[in-house]
C-alpha cells in the first residue's frame, strides 16, 4: 500500500501525483456522476489543476477518465429505466460538433500561451452561474404545493417557465420523446443544448454534464431522473470522441486517466443506486453547491499560483 501513498511520475503530462489521490478523486467523482448524471469535471478538472497538471492535459485527461465511469453508471441507470436513448443519440450529434469547436479553441489558446488563465476564468464563470440558477429553481420547485399521490420520480411539475415556453416553439422538425414524457420539442433546440454542452466539454474538459443535465431539465423539460441517466449515456459517446480528438492533439495523459478510473468504477455504481431514494428537485438542490467547490479550487490556484 505504501506505493499508493507516494507521488508517482506521470511522464506524458510531466506531473508528480499520488495514485491514492487520483483514485480518491475518481471514487468521489464516480459517486457524483452516477447520482447527478454529470462527468464530474467541475471537481476532477480543478483537482488535477490544483496538483500541478497543465490545463490542456486537465481537459483531455478528464475526458478520457469519464468514459469508463460513464459506461458503468449508464448501465446501472438503464436497469432503472432512466435512459432516453432517442434523446441521447440526437444530442450526440450536437455535442460532437461542439466538442470539436472547444478542442480547436484549446489549440488556439496553447499557441497564445494563456490556456490556464482563460480556461480557468471560464470554469469559474460557468460553475458559479450554474450553481446559482439550479439552487434558485430547485428551491422554488420544492416550495410549490405538492399534488396528492405524487410519486417520487414524477417531477413534471418542476418544469420551469423557460421549458414551457420552449415547448411552445414550433420550429420543424418536431421530435416526440415518449421515454421523457415529451410530446413535441424542436430538433434545433435539442441540438443547440447539446452543442453548447459540447463546446464546454471540449474547452473546459469533462462531459459538461454540469451544463447539459440542468439544461435538459430546465430547457427541454426532461424529468430529472431521466436527464441523469440520458446524460451519462450521451457522455459515453461524446467523451470518447473528445478523448480521441484531444489525444491526437497531445492533451491526454492516459495513465492518469486509468488510475482515476479504478476508483470511479466503484463510485459510479453507488451513485446511480442512490438516485432511487431522492426526488428530482432534491437531487438538483443537492447538486447546486458542488460546482462552487470546483470554482474555489480554480480561484485558489489562479490567485496564488500554488498547487496542492
Amino acid at each position: 500500500m505504501d506505493f499508493l501513498l507516494q507521488p508517482m511520475d506521470f511522464f506524458i503530462s510531466g506531473t508528480h501525483i499520488s495514485p491514492l489521490y487520483l483514485m480518491g478523486i475518481g471514487f468521489v467523482v464516480g459517486i457524483l456522476g452516477g447520482f447527478f448524471g454529470v462527468g464530474g469535471s467541475f471537481l476532477a478538472g480543478p483537482a488535477l489543476f490544483a496538483v500541478g497538471m497543465p490545463m490542456n492535459y486537465v481537459v483531455g485527461t478528464d475526458l478520457a477518465h469519464i468514459v469508463g465511469k460513464s459506461i458503468v453508471a449508464a448501465a446501472k441507470h438503464r436497469t432503472l429505466g432512466n435512459v432516453d436513448f432517442k434523446l441521447g443519440m440526437i444530442m450526440v450529434i450536437g455535442t460532437i460538433a461542439g466538442v470539436e469547436t472547444g478542442a480547436q479553441g484549446i489549440q488556439r489558446l496553447k499557441r497564445l500561451h494563456n490556456v490556464d488563465l482563460v480556461v480557468g476564468i471560464g470554469f469559474i464563470i460557468v460553475l458559479v452561474s450554474i450553481s446559482a440558477f439550479v439552487a434558485w429553481e430547485s428551491w422554488r420547485t420544492l416550495k410549490m404545493p405538492k399534488k396528492p399521490g405524487k410519486q417520487l420520480k414524477e417531477d413534471r411539475t418542476s418544469f420551469s417557465s423557460l421549458s414551457k415556453r420552449v415547448h411552445l416553439l414550433h420550429l420543424p422538425p418536431m421530435i416526440s420523446l415518449p421515454n421523457s414524457g415529451i410530446d413535441g420539442v424542436s430538433l434545433w433546440v435539442i441540438l443547440a443544448v447539446a452543442y453548447v454542452g459540447g463546446v464546454m466539454s471540449g474547452l473546459l474538459g469533462g462531459g459538461a454534464g454540469y451544463i447539459r443535465m440542468p439544461s435538459m431539465v430546465f430547457i427541454l423539460g426532461v424529468p430529472t431522473h431521466v436527464a441523469v441517466g440520458t446524460d451519462l449515456f450521451e457522455i459515453i459517446i461524446s467523451a470518447s470522441y473528445g478523448t480521441l480528438t484531444h489525444a491526437v492533439k497531445g492533451n491526454v495523459d492516459i495513465l492518469v486517466a486509468l488510475v482515476m478510473h479504478t476508483g470511479a468504477a466503484v463510485g459510479a455504481q453507488i451513485g446511480a443506486t442512490m438516485t432511487e431514494n431522492f426526488s428530482g428537485p432534491r437531487i438538483r438542490l443537492a447538486f447546486a453547491p458542488l460546482p462552487l467547490i470546483g470554482a474555489g479550487l480554480v480561484i485558489y490556484s489562479l490567485m496564488t499560483g500554488h498547487h496542492f
